[in-house]
């Protein structure tokens, strides 16, 4: 193997800042590419609809597009298939107005936002896309994991959808609590035998998809993280933080029911890193019991009125069927709607 070349005027420190200027600008013309690639599509779409008499006449006729697949096709190559270029006028139809059209996106997100029928879940999949940088892979795992569905059910009312990319946040951490968790990137089928630590590895081994499917802002700080009292030594399964929050996210998995001993085991996790571990700009510590099932009337009574700091999550190991996650959802607005009845 050659030894590297050694430079007598260039030094590495210089060299590296002259290449990351390039790099830079590489990323932000193929940010401008794909801007560009997107605003010529809904024109495209823009196009086709007008040819074809109008919105109202658009959806009959497809003699059109399949000659214009084949022309474009022939002079400019791939990209433009008959499904591509349908595309590109269902694009426009359900964005007539191009500044509609976020120019941080992607050809390839919208494509995946055209499947959505609900425009408040187009605009809360765009907006959470553009603030958290999502990829396209991301964006489609947030889609068929139904994350507006679940933010939806958690606040336990459909009309309302606050658009959570512009506003910055407050401390409630009700606003990136799920429930449940879908885990079904951790491998693990739901019949077979595992212990917490089994379930402890896969997330850690998929700590990326786990931190997906947290939700935005969380970084990883430690796994099994020991503290002592008293001589006695204690083990928090996962330490993360949360830097919208601004404070640290405490999870312990369980690997059956939830029981009362368990909650009161995380108010004292919870205690312990409000009063020595959190530092100055914080918020308190919010500490998240991730269980297999769990009695939402135990929860209750076992944690205080006021409580703002502790709360108990299902997990799943496969993604459910859209029935399942509807009666979920359903059960969810129920629960909402009783609590408001007996206010």
């Amino acid at each position: 193997m050659n030894n590297p070349k050694e430079y007598m005027y260039l030094d590495d420190k210089f060299y590296k800042s002259i290449k990351e200027v390039l790099e830079e600008s590489r990323k932000r013309i193929y940010r401008n590419i794909q801007s560009e690639m997107v605003q010529a599509y809904w024109q495209i779409g823009k196009m086709i609809v007008e040819k074809q008499g109008g919105e109202s006449r658009a959806k009959y006729g497809d003699g059109l597009i399949k000659e214009l697949s084949i022309r474009m096709t022939e002079d400019f190559g791939k990209g433009f298939s008959l499904s591509n270029i349908k595309y590109m006028k269902q694009f426009y139809l359900m964005f007539p107005k191009s500044h509609a059209v976020r120019g941080q996106l992607s050809w390839t997100h919208y494509r995946l936002i055209l499947s959505l029928d609900d425009e408040k879940a187009r605009d809360f999949y765009i907006n959470e896309a553009i603030e958290g940088n999502w990829s396209t892979r991301q964006l489609e795992r947030e889609i068929h994991t139904f994350s507006y569905q679940r933010y939806i059910a958690s606040k336990g009312n459909y009309d309302v959808v606050e658009d959570t990319a512009k506003k910055e946040p407050s401390f409630d951490p009700k606003d990136i609590i799920k429930d449940p968790y879908v885990l079904e990137f951790a491998g693990l089928k739901p019949d077979s035998s595992f212990y917490e630590s089994d379930l402890e590895k896969a997330l850690i081994t998929h700590l990326n998809e786990f931190l997906l499917e947290l939700g935005s802002g969380f970084a990883f700080v430690a796994r099994q993280r020991r503290f002592d009292m008293d001589g006695r030594n204690f083990y928090v399964d996962l330490v993360l933080y949360n830097y919208k929050l601004k404070c640290f996210v405490l999870i312990d998995l369980k690997r059956g029911d939830l029981t009362h001993q368990d909650i009161g085991q995380m108010r004292m996790y919870v205690n312990y890193y409000t009063r020595e571990l959190m530092e100055p700009g914080d918020n308190p510590p919010i500490g998240i019991i991730l269980s297999a099932d769990k009695s939402d009337t135990l929860v209750k009574y076992t944690l205080p009125i006021d409580n703002k700091q502790i709360y108990a999550s299902k997990y799943m190991l496969y993604l459910p069927r859209e029935e399942d996650l509807q009666n979920e959802m359903n059960k969810q607005i129920r629960l909402f709607n009783e609590k408001e009845n007996n206010k």
